[in-house]
């Protein structure tokens, strides 16, 4: 039901392209004022027009995401390098938006915070998100992750109670670092996370200067049938920038969409943003040489051991038209893939990719992929009818239009006959509720301790013990006893700033300050 062109340039008398119509197309000539009895009313009930406008802003809001609700983004296009290294791409992929040197794919990316809602601080202490949609030749590739390289939490089911425990209290609607800490202290794989996002590595100063990682483990696979893991990193051109708390809260005193501003002026100047992507390779198997599961995505793949590899460049030229048709609509997956690239069995990744198409189709409706910033840009053609906003029917032309199943002998869809060699991996084992076996959750977050500079761990301790001394003594002596199995200073410097610390209710003074700095005044 493609809308005719032809109609577009139809005017009624009076009217010109600039004439603001109903979406009827009906040419308004009130829009100032309601219909009423006399000049001050009352307003009579078949105001078409206004009944109209306000029924549609009433609904201007689709629910919000639970989790990266605060977002921007960009247009722009990957260039593939062709190779891994001095070797061909093909020997590991057939994927083919990697495979020529110079090759062109147009993207979208929509950067985030995950914990804070829509309209939230950019200056929070937050994981940051970084998706990006390649609109391939072979349907869209969603690479979806964080400027973090690791997560939390290495099994899918734990994730709605993380999300909880960092939300607001349900009773209180005020975050609570006691609930959070908690859930922490019960779970010590998220102590290399922590370690992170309480330094100046969990604000970033920009979208520009940040680091993007697909977190998750992934496959590529070649012509041949056979399969590598495979990591994902994209690496700032403009280098890596990051902010202390008392330099966030600064800057949040200012301007509270900072990041939003620079990267939509940074476009807007011809100051293009730009990444370069580079993969780590490992074979398929349990690599019992490692003191972790390469699955595990509290685990850093260690660069000594497991080289990176640059394999194309990402450049951001182009700003939305429409935030909310383009930023706010766009949906994402961690299960969109295209033919050379595969899932692992990394057991958050299974639980992400049901997750994030179910919530778009939650958020959006069953019909998100027909949206100009979700559709492929390319020929597609399915069985799928109906639902709510739909806007055409994705067949084929040739399609008998009274078919929508497959098989069928009346002139229906039928599966593609490309011969590809799939990738068949033997698995085998007792269904089991288990968790991996090397879990090892203090040694990296001992290594990125000790990898931070002297600024980066002052203010990872700040954080941590402005944070713990809201909580009660056995939440920090259980983060002591975590981060001095990381390193020994670490733990020390802890428990040392605890101890210290006197200040337990800033928070709460900050509330008490409102009321007594407040500016009585009877001007009305």
């Amino acid at each position: 039901m493609d809308q005719d062109n032809d109609n577009q340039e139809h005017m009624t008398e009076g009217e010109d392209k600039q004439t603001l119509t109903t979406r009827q197309g009906q040419p308004v000539k009130y829009n100032q004022n309601l219909r009423t009895i006399g000049s001050r009313g009352p307003a009579t009930l078949e105001n078409y027009h206004f009944l109209e406008k306000m029924s549609h802003f009433d609904r201007e809001r689709v629910p919000e995401r639970v989790v990266h609700a605060r977002g921007a983004g960009a247009h722009g296009y990957f260039e593939s390098y062709g190779k891994v290294g001095d070797e061909p791409i093909s020997k590991y992929t057939r994927a083919k938006v990697f495979q020529d040197a110079g090759k062109h794919t147009p993207v979208f990316v929509r950067f985030s915070t995950v914990i804070h809602g829509k309209d939230s601080p950019e200056t929070l202490r937050d994981p940051r998100g970084f998706a990006v949609k390649f609109y391939t030749e072979d349907g869209n590739w969603d690479l979806v992750g964080n400027n973090i390289k690791i997560f939390f939490i290495r099994d899918a089911i734990k994730f709605p109670d993380f999300i909880h425990s960092f939300k607001p209290d349900p009773i209180t609607n005020i975050q609570d670092p006691r609930r959070q800490f908690d859930f922490v202290t019960q779970n010590p794989e998220t102590l290399h996370m922590i370690t992170f996002i309480f330094s100046p590595w969990g604000i970033p100063a920009n979208y520009r200067h940040m680091q993007g990682s697909g977190v998750n483990t992934y496959k590529w696979v070649n012509k041949d049938g056979e399969a590598v893991l495979i990591k994902y990193h994209w690496e700032p051109k403009h280098g890596i920038k990051n902010l202390t708390q008392e330099e966030a809260s600064e800057i949040q005193g200012k301007n509270f969409n900072h990041a939003t501003q620079d990267l939509y002026e940074a476009i807007e100047n011809g100051d293009y943003p730009e990444w370069e992507l580079f993969v780590q390779i490992l074979s398929d198997d349990e690599h019992p040489e490692l003191d972790f599961d390469p699955l595990d995505d509290t685990k850093i793949w260690p660069e000594d051991q497991v080289p990176w590899y640059p394999v194309g460049r990402m450049v951001l030229n182009k700003n939305p038209d429409n935030y909310f048709a383009e930023v706010e609509q766009s949906a994402f997956g961690t299960g969109v893939l295209v033919d050379g690239l595969d899932f692992s069995d990394d057991k958050m990744l299974q639980g992400r990719t049901f997750s994030y198409s179910d919530t778009q189709r939650y958020r959006v409706g069953a019909n998100y992929l027909q949206l100009p910033i979700n559709a492929p840009k390319k020929h597609v053609a399915t069985n799928q009818r109906d639902g709510q906003m739909t806007y055409y029917v994705d067949g084929a032309e040739e399609q008998n239009p009274h078919v929508n199943y497959e098989p069928s002998g009346l002139d229906g869809l039928h599966e593609t006959n490309a011969p590809k060699k799939e990738y068949t991996p033997h698995v085998e084992g007792n269904l089991v509720y288990e968790s991996i076996e090397r879990t090892n959750d203090f040694k990296q977050a001992g290594d990125t301790y000790r990898a931070f500079d002297h600024t980066e761990r002052d203010d990872l301790i700040n954080n941590l013990v402005s944070n713990l001394s809201m909580c009660n003594k056995d939440i920090q002596q259980k983060m002591i006893d975590m981060c001095t199995k990381a390193d020994e200073d670490y733990g020390r410097r802890l428990a040392e700033g605890l101890e210290q610390h006197t200040d337990r209710a800033t928070e709460s003074e900050a509330v008490r300050e409102a009321d007594q700095k407040g500016h009585r005044t009877d001007s009305y």
